[in-house]
């Protein structure tokens, strides 16, 4: 049998112990002439269990020094910027508090957020089907009510039934295969087909958390090195040359014609290949955002189809970001995806990656994070591969894949959320629409400034031509010239806007990106603001 000492025969014990180590470490000390250090003196002066705590070995008035610092973090994290939520917004944030503590303090009431796509935060409401399939599916116990069928329509009812039933043991708080719950990618298959009049296999489809995610598994697979390129818009998305950046590639950039609405010129990106490569660069993969972002713009058919041509024949993989690809607000134009364009020239030697997004289109569900990418003309060892980065995340939100299995299966003729769901969807790009012709036109309408058509997503990416002395006083304080113009522009007026060197722009030419999203009838304000400010700017600096 085992035998236990009790609690006072381990503290008799500890005390004896002690106290021999004090008679110990005072005989040496005395040796030495030299009294008990405090850290000693403190850690023997206890004669019960309960001891005063040991200090650290440095002086409590030595300033903590924390062992992560700017100079041993990793360097690429340091050398990234993503505009879209930097300064100008860390500064708009602050003065929201600043409004909501003292109103009155500014000569604003409130901050008017133009500066990410976010919908919803500034009050478009979600489509009603989508919200009520999420929600039964979150709460599954209610579909057996007789009160739902009351709250919930026929179809919104019957829809989640049939996703539950695709869930392993109907639970939405549950992991579920990496690439995504199998049922809700054959819906997103089914809608691709349909889409596009060509098949898509299940197989090829990931589903993430928004589209960001997909970006980054897709640049940590094919970056390899400094010496890996990938061919990128200038204006892009920040999205893309952080994600460059932070798995150590290359930007190699070509720059889009302002001059023609801002085109992709074919000649443009032979160029801007054959410079990479002059340099040692081994080019890896083409991005294409199409509607654009920031710019607006949606590209013609037959110019999809060089790039689908010019990636085969230089061995690119293409990038497609299409997750505007509901935003379309000019009759001469319709959006066709890569996927579609490739399948339609009888093109299948071309690794192609598609992506898509809750976030955008008229649905606007940024918080949901739900997206999925499409890849095709992978072998199947890289396919693996993907898989396996895939693996290594567990799977996306449950919430978010539902979403986008609704969005590319939304109601459909004759049933009960047809009707509503088509006046909301109408309502949202309608509005859109007339929302970006009203800003385009305040903004040519400014001195010095000239704006390109919105013919899809949800941005306009304005031209301004800055006085020297605006230029001059920006460089004062060592300020880049769009930045300067913005921040003046949110002190001034409240309102927030991104600089277009947060997106690339030719050198010499100065931007701001803003979006269309504010509601209707804030733009008025909008523009009246946007307009007397622009004014006393040009006044104050004119040359």
């Amino acid at each position: 049998m085992r035998k236990f000492v009790s609690d006072r025969g381990c503290r008799k014990l500890l005390h004896r112990s002690l106290q021999n180590l004090k008679q110990q470490l005072q005989h040496q000390n005395q040796q030495q002439q030299r009294p008990l250090s405090l850290s000693q003196s403190r850690f023997l002066s206890s004669t019960s269990f309960s001891m005063a705590p040991i200090p650290s070995s440095s002086s409590s008035s030595d300033p903590f020094v924390s062992p992560v610092t700017l100079d041993t973090i990793n360097p690429k994290v340091l050398k990234c910027e993503y505009a879209v939520r930097g300064e100008i917004v860390t500064l708009a944030q602050r003065l929201q508090q600043e409004l909501q503590v003292k109103p009155g303090s500014h000569p604003f009431d409130e901050i008017l957020y133009c500066n990410i796509g976010n919908p919803q935060s500034l009050g478009q409401q979600p489509i009603t089907f989508f919200r009520e399939v999420l929600a039964l599916c979150d709460h599954p116990s209610i579909l057996d009510k007789s009160e739902t069928q009351g709250l919930f329509s026929a179809d919104a009812i019957e829809r989640a039934w049939q996703i539950l039933d695709q869930i392993p043991g109907r639970a939405t708080g549950a992991y579920s295969h990496s690439q995504g719950i199998k049922g809700l990618r054959d819906t997103i298959a089914a809608g691709i087909g349909a889409r596009d009049g060509f098949p898509a296999d299940p197989n090829d489809i990931f589903l993430t958390d928004g589209a960001s995610p997909a970006v980054h598994m897709m640049m940590q697979l094919l970056i390899s090195s400094e010496k890996d390129g990938i061919l990128c818009p200038i204006p892009q998305y920040p999205l893309y040359s952080a994600s460059i950046t932070l798995h150590g590639g290359a930007l190699v950039p070509y720059y889009l014609d302002e001059a023609t609405g801002w085109g992709l010129e074919i000649s443009e990106l032979k160029k801007q290949l054959e410079a990479a490569k002059a340099q040692g660069i081994t080019v890896r993969a083409l991005v294409v955002i199409n509607p654009g972002n920031p710019t607006g713009q949606v590209l013609a058919e037959k110019n999809q189809r060089d790039i689908v041509e010019f990636c085969r024949k230089e061995g690119l993989v293409l990038l497609a970001d299409e997750v505007y690809q509901e935003n379309v607000y000019v009759p001469e134009k319709t959006f066709h995806s890569f996927k579609k364009i490739s399948r339609s020239m009888g093109v299948e030697d071309i690794s192609l990656v598609s992506f898509q997004s809750v976030s955008k289109g008229y649905h606007g569900e940024c918080g949901k994070r739900g997206g999925y990418m499409e890849i095709t003309g992978f072998s199947p060892d890289v396919r693996e591969q993907i898989y396996k980065m895939a693996s290594v995340n567990l799977c996306s939100n449950i919430s978010g894949q539902i979403l986008a299995s609704l969005v590319m299966s939304p109601p459909k003729v004759g049933d009960e959320s047809y009707d509503s769901y088509c006046a909301e969807k109408e309502g949202i790009l309608s509005s859109l629409k007339r929302r970006a012709k009203a800003l385009e036109d305040a903004l040519n309408n400014l001195e010095g400034v000239s704006c390109n058509k919105a013919e899809g997503a949800m941005y306009l990416f304005p031209r301004v031509d800055l006085p020297q002395k605006a230029i001059k006083a920006a460089e004062s304080v060592k300020t880049v010239p769009d930045a300067f113009y913005c921040r003046r522009l949110l002190n001034e007026t409240g309102i927030v806007v991104v600089p277009g060197s947060g997106f690339g722009q030719v050198p010499g030419t100065w931007h701001f990106r803003c979006t269309i999203l504010p509601q209707e009838d804030k733009i008025p304000a909008i523009v009246s603001r946007l307009t007397d400010f622009h004014k006393r700017f040009m006044d104050e600096f004119r040359d």
